[in-house]
């Protein structure tokens, strides 16, 4: 039998993850990585020797400690949360991006743990990110002393319904690349590899993310997972554009490395406006009328079949920036976070997803003063997980 770690499972919205302590891990960078790792079952396409679900949306893991001591950000946080995105058939973890569906969970699992004192009806838990060195604030229901997982909420790609928790990205804007618009313009011209030039927007909140028309792309941008999933040629254009700007926004050595030093971030978006379309898990129509804007998403080279949350604060934040390919996309009447604080409906393969933002014009640019998504959370298993000698 294996070294015995002490580890939790928690959904998040549409994803889940494997949450360890800090204190619990090697402090040593390599027998850190290989602890985790041998945690996961990786490499392995099926991760069938871990606790891996052989998905990118559930080979994801939340490393929890402390409030952080001597970190300026850090100030006033309850604890702190270092997302990682465990490859599946590579030995590596991206340490670089953030996982907003995961971070709904992460206030839910402090106050499980009792690192912050609930408070009903709401426990607002500020959390220092190390991966994008930014604050986020979790508002967790509270009933009992314990978080509230029964509810109404309805997060679409995820069965039933739960309690509903808001996690605020306003902070993370420019976390990756240092800026809202890295290159300093709404929209950009890159220049790819047998294909030509594409016009997109570089735009940083909650992760770093590239927007394109899918009109430019030869698709509709109501395209079921499946669908987008099948088409090689597209994914291969999509891997490119995603590298180049990735290039453009400083995040890689070059267009040609994105692949490896930054897997998972920026994530690339394909918007169009709004539209009907096929929900294919539900099996049902969403009309023209429930969205805003359309889009696809594409989470390490597979199209995510829902939508991820760091994605809907992003989306919500571009609907709202003059210039952007994806205010452009949006509903005229949505795009008044300028003057109040606007709801945005974002149509996404599973159904629709809500995030609040309100922007603030300073200095010829924009501030993010909120920028929200509402996901549900359940605690599914907690004990030991064997970590083989």
């Amino acid at each position: 039998m294996g070294r015995p770690l002490r580890s939790v499972i928690m959904r998040g919205g549409t994803s889940k993850a494997v949450f360890l302590k800090e204190a619990d891990l090697p402090q040593d960078e390599a027998a850190r990585t290989k602890t985790i790792l041998q945690v996961f079952g990786s490499p392995d396409k099926r991760q069938i020797d871990g606790l891996g679900g052989a998905d990118p949306l559930t080979s994801k893991l939340a490393i929890i400690g402390p409030a952080r001591q001597g970190v300026e950000r850090a100030k006033d946080t309850h604890i702190t949360y270092t997302f990682g995105q465990v490859e599946i058939a590579h030995p590596d973890i991206d340490w670089y991006s953030l996982c907003g569906n995961i971070s709904a969970a992460v206030g839910a699992f402090a106050i499980y743990e009792g690192m912050v004192v609930p408070t009903a009806p709401l426990t607002s838990v500020r959390c220092y990110n190390t991966n994008l060195d930014r604050v986020l604030t979790i508002e967790v229901p509270v009933e009992n002393g314990r978080p509230l997982e029964a509810g109404d909420y309805v997060v679409p790609g995820v069965p039933g319904t739960g309690a509903r928790i808001q996690v605020d990205f306003s902070d993370t804007a420019g976390g990756t690349t240092g800026a809202l618009l890295p290159t300093g313009n709404p929209t950009d011209i890159l220049t790819i590899p047998d294909f030509g030039e594409v016009e997109v927007t570089l735009i940083d909140t909650g992760n770093a993310h590239v927007f394109v028309r899918a009109r430019d792309l030869g698709i509709k941008g109501t395209e079921t997972a499946a669908e987008i999933d099948q088409n090689k040629p597209l994914i291969a254009l999509l891997e490119k554009i995603r590298g180049a700007g990735a290039f453009r926004m400083g995040m890689v050595s070059s267009p040609e490395a994105a692949r490896h030093e930054s897997p998972a971030t920026p994530l690339i978006g394909m918007v169009s406006e709004p539209a009907d379309y096929h929900d294919a898990i539900a099996d049902r129509t969403i009309s023209a009328d429930d969205v805003d804007v359309v889009s696809r998403l594409m989470f390490m080279q597979q199209m995510h079949k829902a939508y991820a949350a760091t994605s809907t604060a992003c989306t919500g934040v571009a609907s709202q920036v003059p210039g952007t390919l994806v205010y452009e996309m949006t509903r005229p009447e949505a795009r008044t976070a300028l003057r109040n604080r606007r709801e945005v409906r974002i149509g996404h393969p599973a159904g629709v997803i809500e995030t609040e933002t309100e922007l603030e014009e300073v200095d010829g640019g924009y501030k993010v003063k909120r920028a929200t998504v509402s996901r549900t959370a359940r605690r599914i298993m907690e004990g030991y997980v064997f970590v083989p000698e």
